[in-house]
């Protein structure tokens, strides 16, 4: 994951099973301002693959996705 990047909101997920990383994160972008970052962090395997079609479902752009260990990142631009 590259710091730089400008997150406005983070999202821990750890421990949570689909589909509440989805649900939790649908939920946080609903509050946030078009354009803003939301980063989401979860140690669910399958969240890699929902967070892609999540995005492609909902129109928000999955800017970077990154796994550190247990841990899977993700990181949407709000639409």
């Amino acid at each position: 994951m590259r710091p730089a990047m400008d997150v406005n909101r983070e999202l821990d997920t750890r421990g949570l099973n689909c589909p509440l990383p989805i649900l939790k994160a649908k939920k946080a972008l609903a509050d946030m301002v078009s354009g803003e970052l939301l980063k989401v962090i979860s140690t669910d395997a399958g969240s890699v693959r929902d967070f892609q079609a999540f995005a492609r479902q909902t129109g928000n752009e999955l800017v970077e996705q990154g796994t550190q260990g247990p841990e899977y990142t993700h990181v949407l631009r709000r639409r």
